[in-house]
């Protein structure tokens, strides 16, 4: 029973610290930038988005995120960060121990309304090919659009492109969306530690049971959007050791075994 009650009192010590998250809130006074990222989180994809696929069929854009899903806009023929971004993206895939097309998925959309299926084969084949072990190649898929498409997803995301002669002017972003398609957190720039994306991908999982280890590195962790990456949350995990020595040693008084006085009469 001692026992039972201990373990009681450390699990709400531990679940009150787990759980004690503050939401973000967005600030609306952040004005929309002409090239770049106005970052959309808490916002939801819209429903009736439609995409061509590597099969040439349309695909509703909502009804593909079934999973935590990595949201990426290029162009194909970018000759600049577009392809930096892709190859560390395969990279990524490459070293994490989350599993693609089971933990995550990969979406891929051109933003650019030139661009047709021949070519989203073409770039598919090219960076399933960079990642260096088996996996499942469902959970990477390209696609192509027409403009109006394309604005009203961009839009949606926050991510702003502008047109120059041939090409683009854009950022390298990921957008990481929540299975029922909820924009959970964006990394920018080409270049993303594993660890990071693992962090992006587990946090836009939230919501959906999974493994105890998950809930622990997310408690451990927490975004820092200045610096944009996931810092050790040295105040949180100092705060739930000192509540849990105290717990023990609260416990420890209570359940203290108290010596029996022991009178011998003469």
């Amino acid at each position: 029973m001692k026992i039972s009650i201990a373990v009681l009192v450390l699990s709400s010590v531990v679940s009150m610290n787990l759980t004690g998250q503050v939401p973000a809130t967005k600030d609306i006074s952040t004005p929309q930038t002409e090239i770049g990222i106005d970052e959309h989180l808490d916002e939801y994809l819209p429903d009736d988005l439609t995409f061509i696929g590597t099969d040439n069929k349309p695909y509703n854009l909502k009804q593909l995120i079934n999973k935590p899903t990595v949201l990426m806009f290029v162009y194909y023929r970018c000759p600049g960060i577009c392809s930096p971004l892709m190859t560390n993206v395969a990279d990524i895939i490459s070293k994490t121990d989350l599993v693609l097309g089971k933990d995550f998925q990969v979406i891929t959309i051109s933003f650019d309304k030139r661009e047709g299926t021949d070519l989203a084969v073409k770039k598919r084949v090219n960076y399933l090919n960079l990642i260096k072990k088996q996996v499942d190649e469902t959970g990477w898929n390209f696609y192509t659009g027409d403009s109006l498409n394309i604005t009203r997803a961009t839009n949606a995301v926050g991510f702003r492109f502008k047109k120059t002669g041939n090409d683009f002017l854009h950022s390298a972003t990921l957008m990481m969306i929540s299975p029922d398609g909820k924009i959970t957190r964006y990394l920018q720039g080409t270049y993303f530690l594993p660890f990071e994306f693992k962090m992006a991908v587990i946090e836009a999982s939230e919501g959906k049971s999974g493994p105890t280890i998950f809930r622990i590195l997310q408690f451990c962790y927490s975004y820092d959007p200045a610096g944009q990456q996931y810092v050790l949350n040295i105040t949180k995990m100092a705060g739930t050791i000192i509540l849990g020595f105290g717990a023990i040693i609260f416990l420890f008084l209570v359940f203290k075994p108290r010596k029996k006085i022991i009178s011998n009469k003469e």
